[in-house]
C-alpha cells in the first residue's frame, strides 16, 4: 500500500516538474528573443520597423510590413481553402463514408501529417507554380504559397475534428433521429456544434502551422519585400524571411530579424487568444441553450 502510495506521489511530483520546465523553456526563449531585438527597435524605431514598406539591410531599412501582410493573406487564404475541406473529409470519415473508404483514407491522412515541409515546398514548386505561371504572372506567387499551405495543414484539420466529431456522445445522434431529423440534420444542427471546440482547436493549430511555416514559402512566394499587388505576384512572409536572411546576417539585421521573430511570436499569441474566446463564448451559448 505504501508502496503505491509513493508511486502515485512521484509521479505527480515529476508532472508538476515537467510542466515547471516547458514554462520555464518558454519563458527563456521569449527572453532571449527580446533581448536580441532590442538593438533594431532603438535603432530602426518601433513604428518604422512595423509600418515600413522597405525592406533592404544592406541600406539600413527594415520596414517588415510587406512579411506581416504577406504572412496574413497566405494564412487566410491556406484557411479559407483548407478548412471547409477539412471538415468536410471529417464529416466523411467519421459518419458518412463506408468502413473500406476510411480503412483507406484515414491511413493517407495520418501519412499527410509526417510529410516534411520541403517536400511540400518542392511538390509545389514543380507541380502548382507552373500551373499558375500558365495563369498569370511569374509562377512564385501568393496563389501558389496559399495552395501549397493549404495542403499542409489539411491533414491537421482533417484529423482532429474526425476525433472530436467521434467524441460526442451517441445519444446526442440517437436523440435526435428519434425526433424524426436527418441524417445530414443530425450532423449539421447536432455533431458539428457539439464538436465546435474540437473543431476550432484543429483550425488553430492549423493557423499556427501556416503563419510559423517557412521553407516551403521560401521555395514558392518568390520571397519578394514587397505588398502582393494581387494573387499573382511574388511576396513574403514572416518565417520565410527568418530563415532565408538569418545565415548570412550580422550586426543590426540580425537583430531585426529577431524582432521580427517577436512580432511572429506576438501574432501567434494573438491568434490563439482569439480562438480561446471563441471556444469559450461557444461553450457559453450552448450553456445558455
Amino acid at each position: 500500500m505504501r508502496a503505491r502510495y509513493l508511486i502515485d506521489r512521484s509521479s505527480r511530483t515529476l508532472l508538476l516538474v515537467c510542466a515547471f520546465l516547458t514554462l520555464v523553456v518558454l519563458a527563456a526563449i521569449a527572453v532571449y528573443t527580446f533581448m536580441f531585438a532590442l538593438p533594431a527597435i532603438r535603432e530602426v524605431g518601433l513604428w518604422h520597423f512595423l509600418f515600413g514598406k522597405v525592406w533592404r539591410p544592406e541600406s539600413g531599412l527594415y520596414g517588415i510590413l510587406p512579411m506581416i501582410v504577406g504572412s496574413v493573406v497566405v494564412t487566410l487564404g491556406a484557411l479559407i481553402l483548407a478548412v471547409p475541406l477539412g471538415i468536410g473529409c471529417a464529416i466523411l470519415l467519421a459518419e458518412v463514408a463506408p468502413q473500406r473508404v476510411r480503412q483507406f483514407l484515414r491511413p493517407a491522412v495520418e501519412l499527410l501529417v509526417g510529410i516534411p515541409s520541403v517536400v511540400y515546398g518542392l511538390v509545389g514548386l514543380v507541380i502548382v507554380v507552373p500551373l499558375v505561371r500558365r495563369i498569370e504572372g511569374p509562377g512564385l506567387s501568393v496563389a501558389a504559397g496559399i495552395i501549397v499551405l493549404a495542403v499542409m495543414i489539411l491533414p491537421t484539420i482533417v484529423s482532429i475534428s474526425e476525433d472530436s466529431i467521434r467524441a460526442v456522445p451517441k445519444s446526442h445522434k440517437e436523440g435526435a433521429l428519434a425526433l424524426g431529423a436527418t441524417h445530414w440534420q443530425t450532423i449539421w444542427r447536432v455533431l458539428l456544434p457539439s464538436a465546435r471546440s474540437g473543431i476550432v482547436a484543429s483550425v488553430v493549430l492549423g493557423m499556427g502551422r501556416a503563419i510559423g511555416e517557412a521553407m516551403a514559402m521560401i521555395m514558392v512566394l518568390g520571397m519578394a519585400p514587397r505588398i502582393p499587388s494581387s494573387l499573382f505576384s511574388p511576396a513574403s512572409t514572416l518565417a520565410g524571411m527568418i530563415a532565408a536572411e538569418a545565415p548570412e546576417a550580422s550586426g543590426v539585421h540580425r537583430s531585426a530579424l529577431f524582432a521580427m521573430s517577436v512580432v511572429l511570436f506576438l501574432l501567434i499569441i494573438v491568434i490563439n487568444g482569439v480562438a480561446l474566446a471563441i471556444m469559450r463564448r461557444g461553450s457559453r451559448a450552448q450553456g445558455i441553450s
